[in-house]
């Protein structure tokens, strides 16, 4: 039975169950399986034509036991988490040019018009099963840079076993992805403003690490998090790079290169993964904006936090890329002792230099490249007068990053794009990139966004000085009316 340790190697290696419902590791580091399963030739041909729901069975079955969860549970669990997807495969493929050779991969067909939702739902469905089972309460911390929040919070909304705190930065995020989480009327669903974040989300992550640091108040609280430090996230995000390649490929083995916009590194983790298990992806691009932490690392081999810059690519304006540590940990061959020397030196000094031979195995099978907003905003706009198609920021981040891309490659190669949110959530960003004075084309608008904005909303709302005496506060209160 596959089992799972920390990053750090502090603790004892667990169970699945035990895994996903504690999200953060005891020892500060991040759970990952022991091994990664490997997928046989057989089995990747096999798989070609399965659909999204019956793919992910397939993947997901390998890193959960029968013991845990049942294969007729976890198909239900599977069917459930995908059912209020508006596509009928659950995710779109457009190609953007004639030839075909820059594809866009729409992950964003979920209640939240983000990405998040692919994971997200199964996650939170997956905690509410398990919970279920133990006759036990969690209570959901997370930070959010614009999706996760969200996502989340529609998936947690009436779950009787769980209780969502989503936090964010006030002011950084669209009123679309704010009014997502505070027009749910939830009572078990908890968003939180917070003011004064100079880093963003960055901020926000700091003080829930915080609170997972302090076991006594965890227990308290029964904390967990669906972040993606949450393991069940990441793996669940391996499925849409299976489904994309074989949606794109004439033939298993043909190469495909991913564009991923990139801000923690959790969805280039999932990309990792399925390359792991025996995807042949040929080459990841890691597409920053100018917050280029991921970008430097990779190019440079320097990891330095630096102040953050908010940019249109709101939810990727991540100065701490905490999943990387994920990558490092099986890049350094799954040396623990290692990994918790680097992170101790990033935490104490902010910066870190890995060698040339350390380099060479962090890049192998990733390019990078910084984008500024203005070659975003150049993105959007040449994207839909030319092609007819509207790209939120995210997107146009790994559209920008494919095409300077194509030229250092073969002329048929394929650039598969990830597209992570519907362009709706960002109104004031399509009409600056379109130059429009007048009204948004009808790809920039959907139903859900223009009913919640006219109903009231629930918010709590705090200071970042005060964010953690804060929470614990609402938090122990709430508990104590159930």
């Amino acid at each position: 039975m596959i089992s799972y340790v920390s990053t750090r190697g502090g603790i004892s290696p667990v169970a699945f169950d035990e895994a996903v419902l504690s999200g953060f590791a005891a020892d500060g580091g991040l759970y990952v399986p022991e091994t990664i399963p490997k997928i046989s030739t057989a089995q990747l041909q096999a798989w070609a034509t399965l659909s999204f729901v019956d793919l992910a069975f397939e993947i997901l079955s390998l890193f959960i036991p029968r013991s845990i969860i049942p294969d007729d549970d976890l198909k239900k669990i599977i069917a459930e988490s995908y059912s209020s997807f508006e596509h009928p495969d659950v995710v779109g493929m457009v190609p953007l040019d004639k030839q075909g050779n820059v594809i866009v991969m729409e992950l964003f067909h979920g209640p939240t018009l983000s990405f998040k939702d692919v994971a997200m739902g199964f996650l939170i469905n997956v905690l509410d099963y398990l919970l279920e089972k133990r006759d036990e309460r969690l209570t959901l911390v997370l930070a959010t840079t614009g999706d996760t929040g969200p996502a989340a919070a529609w998936a947690a909304a009436g779950k009787p076993t769980l209780d969502c705190w989503a936090l964010f930065p006030r002011g950084m995020i669209t009123e679309e992805q704010e009014r997502q989480m505070t027009t749910l009327n939830a009572s078990n669903v908890h968003p939180v403003g917070v003011e004064n974040c100079t880093d963003g989300g960055d901020d926000l992550d700091f003080v829930v690490a915080s609170l997972f640091k302090d076991q006594e108040l965890k227990e308290k609280l029964k904390l967990s998090s669906v972040n993606s430090i949450n393991w069940c996230r990441v793996m669940v995000q391996s499925v849409h790079y299976f489904y994309g390649y074989y949606r794109t490929v004439e033939a298993v083995g043909d190469d495909v290169v991913f564009s991923v916009p990139s801000g923690a590194f959790g969805n280039l983790f999932g990309g990792y993964l399925a390359r792991s298990m025996g995807l042949p992806v040929k080459q990841f691009i890691c597409a920053n904006n100018i917050n280029h932490t991921l970008h430097t690392v990779l190019s440079s081999g320097v990891l330095a936090k630096k102040e953050l810059i908010q940019t249109i690519s709101s939810a990727i304006d991540i100065v701490v890329p905490y999943n990387f540590w994920r990558y490092l940990y099986f890049s350094a061959g799954s040396d623990s002792g290692r990994l918790a020397a680097w992170m101790d030196e990033f935490e104490e000094t902010g910066r870190m230099e890995f060698n040339s031979e350390t380099l060479a195995i962090i890049q192998h099978g990733f390019a990078s490249i910084a984008i500024t907003d203005a070659q975003t905003k150049a993105t959007i706009k040449n994207t839909f007068e030319q092609d007819g198609y509207l790209l939120d920021p995210h997107t146009a981040v790994a559209v920008a990053a494919a095409n300077a891309f194509k030229e250092s490659l073969p002329d048929r190669t394929k650039f598969l794009c990830l597209a992570t949110a519907h362009p709706a959530k960002f109104p004031e960003v399509i009409r600056n990139c379109l130059d429009s004075d007048t009204g948004l084309p009808g790809q920039a608008m959907h139903t859900s966004l223009d009913d919640a904005s006219t109903v009231c909303q629930h918010l709590r709302l705090c200071d970042i000085e005060n964010l953690e005496f804060a929470l614990v506060d609402a938090m122990t209160t709430n508990l104590q009316s159930h």
